[in-house]
């Protein structure tokens, strides 16, 4: 029998969710959200199932799965919990919601599952972080849920503690490459190339050195160093990057990052 997936919010990340669960066998997806708008495309796409109210989605998920805005999740889940079917878990990518509020949430009534995604999600090269410490949460359902997230992407299964570091380096960090790369289509416009072609040469000079990390073997530091030859044009460039302090300015913005996240979880 199918396990029913169900979302409680259909935005960017539950609609990319639930449509990387197209191509999961002995899945479907049921999904909530205040803009019946949003279920109705996915419902158009035989994506998922449209849930009527919160409490219908309880009532018919086997997985609950929480997308929604920190500011709304005490709301909805006011309503929802009631309906909860103790055999059922309840996930959530919510930011900066602790476990321990999440079983507040639901009363303790179902085990509980703390997720942290990243927008490549979108295109399904996500990167999950799973708490599964919930004492509660039984060994198939720790495999269940594992499982369906490692179908979208990469996943790492972590102790809650580390959940606000993962949120500053692997959360937040798709707007550090995207900032690195308006900086580099930038440079590419200074120096005479069209904006287009500059994109353009930017997104493959991105994708190719993250394919050559993955497929070489070599950490990245070594292969920094294949390319910077003595007294060449590339240690001129990282030099002049080095007395801009850029990676100690990196370093600081994701300890900055995974300080925000402590205190909206505080």
């Amino acid at each position: 029998m199918a396990a029913v997936i169900g979302f409680l919010g259909a935005g960017n990340m539950g609609g990319a969710i639930i449509k990387g669960l197209a191509a999961v066998p002995d899945v479907s997806a049921l999904a909530y959200d205040v803009d019946p708008a949003k279920v109705k495309a996915l419902a158009d796409k035989n994506l998922a199932a449209p849930a009527a109210t919160p409490e219908a989605l309880a009532a018919g998920a086997d997985y609950l799965i929480l997308c929604v805005k920190p500011q709304y999740l005490a709301s909805a889940m006011k309503a929802l919990a009631p309906h909860l079917r103790p055999e059922a878990v309840v996930c959530s990518i919510v930011a900066g919601v602790t476990m321990t509020r999440l079983r507040e949430l639901t009363s303790g009534k179902c085990p509980v599952v703390r997720i942290m995604p990243n927008t490549p999600a979108l295109v399904g090269a996500g990167q999950f972080a799973l708490c599964l410490e919930d004492p509660k949460l039984g060994e198939a359902h720790r495999a269940f849920v594992h499982g369906l997230f490692n179908k979208l992407g990469r996943t790492y299964v972590l102790e809650e503690k580390l959940f606000d570091a993962f949120t500053g380096l692997a959360g937040s960090g798709p707007a550090y490459v995207l900032y690195f790369m308006e900086a580099l289509i930038e440079s590419g416009v200074l120096v005479g190339f069209p904006r287009d072609k500059a994109t353009d040469i930017v997104s493959g000079l991105i994708e190719g050195t993250a394919k050559l990390v993955a497929e070489s073997g070599h950490h990245p530091s070594v292969l920094r160093e294949m390319v910077t030859s003595p007294a060449g044009t590339t240690i001129e460039a990282l030099m002049h990057l080095d007395r801009k302090a850029v990676r100690a300015a990196v370093i600081d913005a994701v300890a900055a990052s995974r300080d925000r996240s402590k205190a909206l979880g505080a």
